[in-house]
């Protein structure tokens, strides 16, 4: 019985198909066109739409009122929570930071290391990510609604331009008072960063001597120009997702949902650009 299964032929192996491998590549590359296809169109709307809110500010045709209302309700409603913000920011730095380096002897110079951290990186982003969570999704659910509930059709039958009565005040609005709440932060979070030094044993006078001899200027002022991109990128996604809602309450959530998750990811790739761009002398490839 054993010879004879021995000598039973092999089963035979059916070769694969010639268009086999081929249709499997196109299978696993259809997302990924399908992604780029999105993302480049995703550009070229908020491109188009940066565009004419451009052309629109070139010919002074800017609501004041409304930007006012818009600086007020994107910029000082949200200082509050980006100074708490920074406050803790701050606290937790100097938390780390103070106790590692009384262990080498070098507790003094803790105050310009963390203030460092607060000016280039922690309080530019968490503002921008705090103002985006805040007034983007805002921009978005409002933007939305309107669109929604036929209110964009009716601005477009009475020869009103959506982009210029909407979106002008809000980007520009953003632009202008993220740098704004950004220096109150600053401010707040060393402040932070003073008491818990403080509370560590580091003597006060030698926060001010770190800071001089560490901080320079140009790492707060290189800091607020970053939440000029950040403003930018949160209200013209804000905008866009909000001018694209379809359907009902439920594509509103959705829409609003995508305007900060899309804002917050967005602020973090271009920071990473920006501190390349900005720092290149502590940033090397």
């Amino acid at each position: 019985m054993a010879d004879q299964t021995a000598s039973l032929p092999a089963p035979h192996e059916e070769p694969a198909a010639p268009g086999a491998l081929p249709a499997a590549a196109g299978e696993v590359a259809a997302p990924v066109k399908r992604l780029v296809r999105d993302f480049l169109s995703y550009v070229g709307e908020v491109s188009v739409m940066l565009g004419q809110g451009v052309q629109f500010v070139a010919k002074g045709q800017v609501d004041v009122r409304d930007l006012l209302q818009q600086m007020a309700l994107i910029g000082f409603n949200s200082i509050p929570i980006a100074m708490l913000t920074s406050l803790m920011s701050g606290m937790v730095i100097s938390l780390y930071f103070t106790p590692f380096l009384q262990q080498y002897g070098q507790g003094p110079l803790s105050g310009g290391f963390v203030t460092l951290s607060l000016a280039r990186e922690l309080v530019p982003v968490l503002t921008g990510v705090v103002v985006a969570a805040r007034a983007g999704s805002t921009i978005a659910a409002e933007l939305g609604t309107m669109k929604v509930s036929e209110q964009i059709d009716a601005l477009r039958a009475l020869a009103v331009s959506p982009v210029q009565y909407l979106v002008v005040p809000r980007v520009i609005a953003s632009v202008v008072m993220l740098p704004v709440v950004c220096a109150i932060a600053d401010a707040v979070g060393v402040m932070g960063g003073y008491i818990i030094t403080n509370y560590y044993g580091v003597p006060a006078s030698t926060f001010p001597a770190s800071l001089r001899q560490i901080v320079e200027p140009r790492d707060f002022y290189m800091g607020l120009v970053k939440t000029l991109v950040f403003g930018l990128i949160l209200s013209t996604v804000g905008c866009r997702e909000g001018l694209n809602t379809e359907g009902g309450a439920t594509e509103v959530g959705r829409a609003t949902t995508n305007a900060v998750v899309i804002s917050i990811v967005l602020i973090y790739i271009s920071n990473f650009f920006l501190a390349a761009v900005m720092f290149p002398r502590t940033v090397t490839f």
